[in-house]
């Protein structure tokens, strides 16, 4: 399995368990609204190939989303998000719409983004997005660019009515 998707299967876990959402026990529906990093996870494999069913559906972005309604027993809408740098953001944006339109009752918003292999630094070139001086400025007017990194996020949302209901 592609690290990026089990960084966010557990991060998801606990994010329901830090909700006091126990899916197997919740009345409703359960959304997944997630993406993931490209991954060069399948490369790390030498004897493997395009056809290997398993390898595929363990480490490509596509299957993010689905994969955790399947493990987790979710059967909300299940939608992989994939907008570079704003995927966490559209992904709670997507969870925010399904909510009000009642298509589930909570679900799990985020993303994660791990390197394989682990590289550090990265060298500035120009007119190109990274930043020159290695710091990311996000709403600020001295913004200059971005900075690559590793992590994963992941909330639990639901409308307020049943938030406070629950």
């Amino acid at each position: 399995m592609d690290p990026q998707h089990r960084i966010w299967l557990e991060c998801a876990l606990e994010a329901l368990e830090d909700a006091s959402c126990d899916p197997r026990q919740f009345n409703g529906r359960i959304g997944v609204f997630t993406g993931v990093g490209g991954s060069a996870y399948q490369s790390q494999w030498p004897n493997a190939d395009e056809s290997d069913y398993h390898l595929a559906i363990g480490s490509d972005k596509d299957f993010v989303a689905t994969r955790t309604s399947y493990k987790l027993g979710l059967t909300g809408p299940s939608l992989t998000v994939q907008t570079a740098c704003s995927t966490s953001l559209v992904a709670v944006h997507l969870a925010c719409r399904h909510l009000l339109s009642m298509e589930c009752d909570a679900a799990i918003a985020g993303a994660a983004s791990v390197s394989i292999p682990f590289e550090t630094g990265y060298r500035f070139r120009e007119g190109m997005i990274l930043s020159p001086d290695g710091v990311c400025r996000p709403f600020d007017s001295r913004a200059n660019g971005t900075v690559p990194a590793d992590g994963v996020g992941a909330v639990v949302l639901k409308r307020l009515s049943d938030a406070i209901e629950n």
